[in-house]
Order: structure tokens, then sequence, then C-alpha cells
């Protein structure tokens, strides 16, 4: 039976650099503005739809509700919603995540 050697150095993984020329356009592949698609599911429930249509219209200003689809499911018990905005940067999108998941009728943001 052999056992590893602890001396060895293990396999060479090369240098590591803090940022690479593709790093920008790797952390953003989307191109702003442009429609964003966001899929909110949640117990279908009395004010579902305005509370998440209210969020999106704070983030998105020109949020429009013919940019809404909405889903139930196939018992009827939960509801989708695809709520289409115009994504005008990354910090916009972050902060309309944050504030969707932070709402307690939003099971599932997508």
């Amino acid at each position: 039976m052999t056992t590893p050697n602890s001396s060895s150095p293990g396999p060479a993984l090369g240098p590591t650099t803090t940022a690479a020329p593709d790093a920008t356009r790797a952390e953003s592949l989307i191109e702003y503005p442009s429609l964003f698609p966001i899929k909110v599911m949640g117990l279908k429930a009395e004010g579902f739809v305005e509370a998440m249509t209210a969020i999106a219209t704070e983030h998105d200003p020109g949020f429009e509700p013919g940019r809404l689809e909405m889903r139930d499911s196939s018992g009827g018990k939960y509801q989708s919603l695809t709520l289409t905005v115009t994504a005008t940067s990354r910090e916009q999108l972050d902060n309309l995540y944050r504030a969707l998941t932070a709402h307690p009728q939003a099971k599932y943001v997508l």
C-alpha cells in the first residue's frame, strides 16, 4: 500500500490574476438598457400581483402593466408572474431582486 507524499506541492495551478481583460464583460452579459424578464412565484392570494407590480414600478418607473404575464398553477394554489422591466444597470436589477425576495408573498424569484 502506498501513501501520498505529503511534501509534494501538488499540481501546478499557474499564476492567479485579480483582473482578467474579459472580467468586466463577464460581470455583465446584459446590454443596458434592455427589457429583462423576472419571474416571481407565490401563493395565489389577494394583493400578490399588486405588491409585485408595485415593487417593479418602484425600481422601473416606466414599468407597464402590459409587460406583466400571469399564470396559475395546475391546482390553482400558486401563481407565477413574469415582470418584464427595463433594466438600466446591474445595481438596479440587484436592488429589484432584493426587494422582491424580501417580500413575504414572494416564494421564488428567478
